[in-house]
């Protein structure tokens, strides 16, 4: 079984397709709540409402999981519930205690939303059900937009090969994903060299970001990098390698961008930025190969429209490759200041 990763981007997850799942999946919540900062009342929240999750997933669901994700930008944990049917026919019914399909008590819904800061939840009869259960601490800053984020190692391994990193600065959120080529200990070392890079400075302009990774990956195995920059009404781009970077929409992909040829801390080549105009309603999805695609081939608007917290849950549990570590961070557009 997955064990809570010491890297704070990689995500807990737990297949709910039998009845001890659900007590590993709260285990794993109580203990990434304590690795995000949360005190130990809110990490037993966290427990407390991941059993309640994980147990209608098993009692109502197939083809369910549940993703424990410490908050990109610290401060939170996120506990997104996906599965593939049959959905809620009604959604708002469900959230009332007493509430129930199955002839149960019907307090799982309704204890969530209690137990959570923040609770999202989208649902189509026929396709299935997410649910992001989101704690805060008290003192975390309100985030500029909302932000998703799912990081997995590839079935078997320990160790993820990826990474990701958030920083919101005066001068815009900027984010990262680095894919360390390989999979395994050695990818996840070379990951967590360029996240240090970027940390050390990361309101310098992109090109300056990438090189100051390509100096700290010499020594050891390259990577893939994409950063973004988003500010109100555009978002600047800058990669290196196969980390894909789009803009969508309720109404379909505006824009799509790949990194330039090459692998970070190998003969990197002169890192280009490219700004592009980032509507309000847009999301920016950031994501490596692990993540196939072609999901964003005929993407229904139901995916496309969700929110980013549940964006990112929904590629990796539906796009994932089998043989790569998978990563997608999702932002929302920078909001202008009133």
């Amino acid at each position: 079984m997955t064990q809570a990763p010491p890297d704070r981007a990689v995500t807990a997850h737990v297949v709910v397709d039998h009845a001890s799942a659900v007590h590993h999946a709260a285990t794993l919540a109580r203990r990434t709540a304590r690795v995000s900062g949360l005190d130990a009342a809110a990490a037993e929240r966290a427990a407390v409402l991941t059993t309640e999750l994980a147990g209608n997933l098993l009692r109502h669901a197939v083809g369910g999981a549940v993703y424990v994700q410490c908050h990109p930008l610290g401060g939170g944990v996120d506990v997104v519930a996906v599965d593939r049917g049959p959905g809620m026919a009604s959604p708002d019914r469900a959230m009332v205690d007493g509430f129930s399909t199955a002839g149960t008590l019907g307090s799982g819904m309704g204890a969530a939303r209690r137990l959570a800061d923040e609770l999202t939840l989208r649902t189509l009869p026929g396709i299935g059900t997410l649910i992001c259960a989101r704690l805060r601490a008290a003192d975390s800053a309100p985030a500029r937009a909302d932000l998703g984020l799912l990081c997995l190692p590839v079935r078997g391994e320990s160790a993820c090969g990826d990474s990701a990193a958030v920083v919101d600065a005066p001068g815009g959120r900027t984010a990262m994903v680095v894919d360390g080529l390989g999979h395994g200990v050695a990818a996840a070392e070379a990951a967590a060299a360029a996240v240090a890079a970027f940390r050390a400075a990361p309101e310098r302009p992109l090109p300056e970001l990438l090189s100051a990774m390509d100096r700290a990956l010499r020594s050891g195995r390259g990577a893939a990098v994409g950063l973004v920059r988003l500010r109100p009404g555009s978002v600047e781009h800058c990669g290196i390698g196969n980390v894909r970077m789009l803009l969508v929409a309720q109404d379909g992909v505006r824009s799509r961008a790949l990194g330039q040829p090459g692998v970070v801390g190998w003969n990197m080549p002169r890192p280009l930025a490219r700004t592009l105009p980032m509507p309000q309603e847009c999301a920016a999805v950031v994501h490596s190969d692990g993540i196939a695609a072609r999901w964003a081939d005929d993407a229904p608007p139901f995916l496309l429209g969700m929110p980013p917290r549940l964006l990112a849950a929904a590629l990796g549990h539906g796009h994932r490759s089998a043989r790569d570590d998978a990563t997608a961070l999702v932002s929302g557009a920078a909001r202008r200041s009133t």
